[in-house]
């Protein structure tokens, strides 16, 4: 089955519909409606399967990131102490941000 535009599904109904006449309007309109029914469908089904691939990419970034930060913050603080905690916290926050405002 050839993919056609939502405005060529339209052209085809209507020039079905004044080819078999109006008695079998309910059939034309209701074929049409499912088509569309079907296209909606598939958007949803491919926008679910996009958020579920960026959810699962961001939560790879910030479970690496945690995973970094345990050597990191032992690092800190033994030779920087305070701020170097803080600095390597900062950093963390930074990167939960930028990874949950991507793309």
């Amino acid at each position: 089955m050839s993919e056609t535009t939502p405005r060529q599904d339209l052209e085809l109904a209507i020039e079905t519909r004044k080819e078999l006449g109006a008695e079998r309007e309910p059939e034309v309109v209701e074929a049409f409606l499912d088509r569309i029914d079907e296209r909606l469908a598939e958007r949803s089904h491919a926008d679910a399967k996009a958020l579920k691939a960026k959810r699962d990419h961001q939560k790879e970034m910030i479970l690496g990131s945690m995973g970094i930060s345990i050597p990191l913050l032992a690092i800190a603080a033994i030779f920087t102490g305070l701020a170097g905690v803080i600095a390597v916290c900062a950093a963390l926050a930074v990167i939960a941000v930028v990874v949950s405002r991507s793309e």
